[in-house]
């Protein structure tokens, strides 16, 4: 299974519609959350209605909250998603095998099998977890929450009992094209490789999150690499890929 979590502050403004970006990541069977993140201001009625449309296109949750609550909603969000894409798979299989009836019309001894088999998947399935992070300029004040929320998905994870994996990228890349996004953190299951993720980060102001969601789904399906030389922990890349633009 797997996801993308996109946290931003704020609305797009350059490029394709998030909202479309977000139904071709659904389409390749990438589940797309979002998270408004609010600090002293506050997300706009076009951000919100956005973010809620972005998460809709892409068959996933949104929400929008106050800093405090970001590392909670992105845990929440992430289990959430396992166990409906779960339900979802199993109820496929249920309907082909007894037609159009709901979970629920089942025998009570087969629904609770049923339940349980999902519960099952939903902690043993592997999973893959890219969080994909506006860094805007107004999103600065913002990103040590963020990297703290990171860090605590990942201990959460570590409790289960499948694969889990989790990815790190920001956008848009300083100095480069509008969309181009950057590699804070390969694939990796080791807490200890999660430093300072934005290290020296440089932002601006465009918000092209269409165009960095269609960039991030073409890597996750084509099988995102490190660049050669990399590794996570080398202290000298700053947690992140420098100027490496992906």
């Amino acid at each position: 299974m797997r996801q993308i979590i996109l946290v931003t502050d704020g609305c797009s403004n350059v490029g394709i519609s998030p909202v479309v970006a977000a139904a071709h990541a659904l389409a390749e069977n990438i589940v797309v959350n979002v998270v408004g993140v609010v600090d002293e201001g506050e997300i706009g009625d076009r951000g919100k209605e956005e973010i809620e449309e972005i998460a809709r296109a892409g068959g996933g949750l949104s929400r929008v909250v106050p800093i405090v609550h970001l590392s909670r909603t992105i845990q929440m969000m992430t289990r959430k998603t396992v166990v409906h894409t779960v339900q979802q798979a199993v109820q496929k299989e249920l309907r082909q095998m007894f037609g159009n009836a709901p979970i629920t019309a089942l025998p009570p001894d087969d629904r609770e099998k049923v339940v349980q088999l999902i519960d099952d998947m939903a902690e043993t399935s592997s999973l893959q977890v890219a969080l994909l992070v506006d860094a805007s300029a107004s999103m600065k004040p913002k990103m040590k929450a963020v990297e703290d929320a990171i860090r605590d998905l990942m201990i959460s994870l570590q409790a289960r009992a499948g694969k889990s994996e989790i990815s790190v990228f920001h956008f848009p890349k300083f100095g480069g094209e509008d969309g181009d996004i950057v590699m804070d953190l390969h694939w990796t299951r080791d807490l200890a490789k999660i430093g300072n993720l934005f290290y020296k980060l440089n932002m601006k102001g465009t918000t092209p999150t269409g165009p960095a969601l269609m960039q991030l789904v073409r890597f996750i399906v084509g099988g995102i690499k490190a660049p050669e030389g990399w590794t996570d922990s080398d202290p000298a890349k700053g947690g992140m890929l420098g100027d490496y633009i992906i």
